[in-house]
C-alpha cells in the first residue's frame, strides 16, 4: 500500500484494520458480502481497499486532497482492483451531501480524519446522523486517538461500543433505535 511522508495521512495500522473487521464479521467470512462502504478522510483508502478484499459490494472513498485521491487510486490500481468503489475529491460533509442527492443508502461508513482536526469528528458524526445515506442498521465506526473522545450521542446517533489498541480507538455508532438491538455485525 503506498503512503506519502510529510502529509497529515496516517493509514490504519494493519493491526487495528485487522481487529476492525474481525468485530465487524465475528466469525463470519460473508458478513460483508454486497455490502455498500464509505470511507471519509480515506487517505490511503486502506480500509475501504480492505472491505472490497473482503466482498462489499461498493466503497465510496471520500477525500478532500488531490493527493489522497491519487493515492487511493495508484493504491487499487497496483492491487488491481477495478470495480466496485468511486473515488470522490470532496470534504466529507459535500461528498455526504452528494450521496445524499443520489440516494446512496450504506450499510457502513468509516471515519478517520486527522487525529489534530477533533471538530471534524464532532461535525460529521452530526451531519451523519442527519443524512439520508443512514439506514437503521447502520454501522459508523470512528477512527481516533485514544485519549480523545469524539462523543457518545449525535442526535439519533449512538455510541455503543469503544475498543482500544495502541494510540488508537475505535468508536462503533449506530442509529439510536437499532443500538441494543442483537446484531449479526455486532
Amino acid at each position: 500500500m503506498h503512503s506519502a511522508p510529510g502529509y497529515e495521512l496516517r493509514p490504519t495500522s494493519d493491526r487495528l484494520r485487522e481487529t476492525l473487521f474481525n468485530v465487524l464479521t465475528a466469525g463470519n467470512s460473508a458478513a460483508l458480502d454486497g455490502t455498500i462502504w464509505i470511507d471519509l478522510y480515506a487517505g490511503t483508502g486502506a480500509v475501504g481497499i480492505e472491505a472490497i478484499s473482503r466482498g462489499c459490494g461498493t466503497v465510496y472513498f471520500v477525500d478532500a486532497t488531490a493527493h489522497a485521491v491519487d493515492l487511493i487510486r495508484r493504491n487499487l490500481r497496483s492491487l488491481a482492483v477495478e470495480a466496485g468503489f468511486e473515488v470522490m475529491k470532496q470534504d466529507a460533509g459535500r461528498g455526504l451531501q452528494a450521496l445524499d442527492l443520489r440516494g446512496v443508502a450504506t450499510d457502513f461508513v468509516f471515519l478517520d480524519p486527522p487525529y489534530s482536526m477533533e471538530q471534524e469528528y464532532r461535525d460529521t458524526l452530526d451531519a451523519l446522523s442527519h443524512s439520508t445515506v443512514m439506514k437503521t442498521e447502520t454501522i459508523v465506526i470512528a477512527e481516533h486517538f485514544k485519549k480523545f473522545d469524539p462523543g457518545e450521542t449525535f442526535g439519533p446517533l449512538r455510541r455503543y461500543r469503544r475498543l482500544e489498541q495502541g494510540d488508537a480507538a475505535l468508536s462503533f455508532y449506530r442509529m439510536e433505535n437499532s443500538v441494543g438491538e442483537n446484531h449479526d455485525r455486532e
